[in-house]
């Protein structure tokens, strides 16, 4: 029976058909993302798998500008297959191609195309997937594939485990029992020929929604391992700029401590542009660096998830992982450290030199006002100075007018002596300017 397109995996039709209520219940009404939130939990479940089934995985990333690209070509397998147009706004989609089924998924980086073919228990395990699905199909799909791998799910018990094995060649086996011994996960995590990493999983007693749990966490581990790893040439290529731009921070910190006057644009000059390089490279493989953390995370926990049990002989998944991958992933996440706390140092040294700096210009006018303090006496001296030179000389004048007065009066007729009128007026005459001038003086320095 041929699925609808986006109708999701096929045991998720039913559960994803949420059932209506009978009558509408006395509460306010949905917000309007209550039902997105809802549903987001039932969102890209894994497919059943009845034993015996290939599953071939493709996780492609494609630029923004090509996805248009990869939605036609995904139209254009579903009308080739007479099924309605699909929609891509929830991000992954399920077609049924009757001799194949198709799951699409869009993630933040990356896309993945997944695809499920049952065989006959008597075919040999040396066909892929991929190859149900056309070849012209398959050329036409954007982007570059960082994962090919494929999930051979075949029946058996542990008697067959040496033949699954033996699948493998020379190169070392990585497995364990899995899903409480229900059945058994093998690979060696290497290419072969035509770029695919496979994987066997022998099915003793998984059920067929066991079956698709495990097949799909295989698959994420190798494409979360894979999207993890993206961040370590970035940070192998990090390295010696980083230790040139710690040696470099440090010249200038001991700068720092003999500085001169003179030095401070030059000094300043240069840890600008430290700080602008390693803002550079910061701001570059931050979302990186950030990224493979939540891949390895999410690769450790879809370890967990499969509850490896040891096999004589043979490495575990979660101990190939501590050994190999762990070790990258350290080296991503000290880089990361490094290039944080080199920020930080180049902060300090900036604040230092600033201080430095503020201190400079507080002695600079602390000098500044006390040339100024020496000024201002020196003018209220010669103000003062001037004051008396002034009043002298408006004594005078108003001495001579007095006696011109006084002179006149007399020829008038007046009993006056002019000389004598004028020294008694001197200092009356001197007094008044003074007290005058004192009353202003007071009313500027009270203003």
């Amino acid at each position: 029976m041929r699925l609808p397109t986006n109708a999701g995996a096929p045991d998720a039709a039913a559960s994803a058909a949420t059932p209506q209520p009978r009558s509408t219940p006395t509460r306010p009404h949905d917000d309007p993302q209550r039902r997105s939130l809802h549903d987001e939990i039932h969102a890209r479940p894994p497919a059943r798998l009845f034993t015996p089934e290939r599953i071939g995985h493709l996780a492609l990333r494609i630029p923004p500008e090509e996805r248009a690209d990869e939605e036609a070509a995904l139209a254009a397998l579903a009308s080739q297959h007479g099924m309605p147009a699909p929609s891509f706004d929830a991000g992954y989609l399920w077609l049924d191609c009757g001799a194949y089924r198709l799951k699409w998924e869009r993630h933040t980086e990356f896309s993945t195309l997944t695809v499920y073919h049952a065989v006959a228990a008597d075919v040999p395990g040396e066909g892929r997937a991929l190859e149900v699905v056309p070849a012209v199909w398959r050329a036409r799909l954007p982007g570059s594939t960082i994962v090919y791998a494929e999930v051979d799910v075949r029946r058996g018990v542990e008697d067959d485990l040496r033949d699954a094995i033996a699948s493998f060649g020379d190169t070392p086996v990585i497995g364990a029992r899995v899903a409480d011994a229900a059945g058994y996960a093998l690979t060696d995590l290497r290419m072969d020929e035509q770029g695919c990493t496979r994987f066997v999983v022998v099915d003793v007693s998984l059920t067929p929604r066991q079956a698709g749990r495990l097949a799909q966490r295989l698959l994420e581990i190798e494409t979360y391992r894979m999207m993890a790893l993206l961040a370590f040439p970035a940070a192998r290529a990090a390295t010696g700029p980083l230790a040139e731009a710690e040696r470099r921070l440090a010249a200038i910190t001991e700068r720092l401590a003999s500085m001169q006057a003179s030095d401070e644009g030059a000094l300043l000059d240069d840890l600008m542009h430290v700080a602008a390089d390693v803002e550079q490279r910061d701001a570059a493989t931050r979302f990186r660096f950030g990224a493979a953390s939540a891949y390895h995370h999410l690769v450790r926990q879809r370890i967990a998830e499969l509850r490896e049990q040891r096999l004589p002989g043979v490495q575990t998944l979660g101990e190939f992982m501590e050994r190999r991958l762990a070790p990258a992933m350290a080296t991503c996440e000290s880089v990361a450290r490094r290039q944080e706390e080199l920020s930080a140092r180049v902060a300090r040294a900036g604040q230092l030199l600033r201080t430095r700096v503020e201190v400079a210009l507080a002695r600079q006018n602390q000098a500044l006002l006390e040339s100024m303090n020496r000024r201002a006496r020196l003018q209220l001296r010669l103000q003062r100075t001037v004051e008396g030179l002034s009043i002298a000389a408006i004594t005078y004048y108003a001495a001579g007018l007095t006696g011109y007065v006084a002179k006149a009066a007399k020829v008038a007729g007046a009993p006056l002596d002019a000389d004598l009128i004028v020294a008694i007026a001197i200092p009356l005459i001197a007094g008044a300017l003074w007290f005058a001038l004192r009353r202003i003086r007071r009313g500027l320095e009270d203003a």
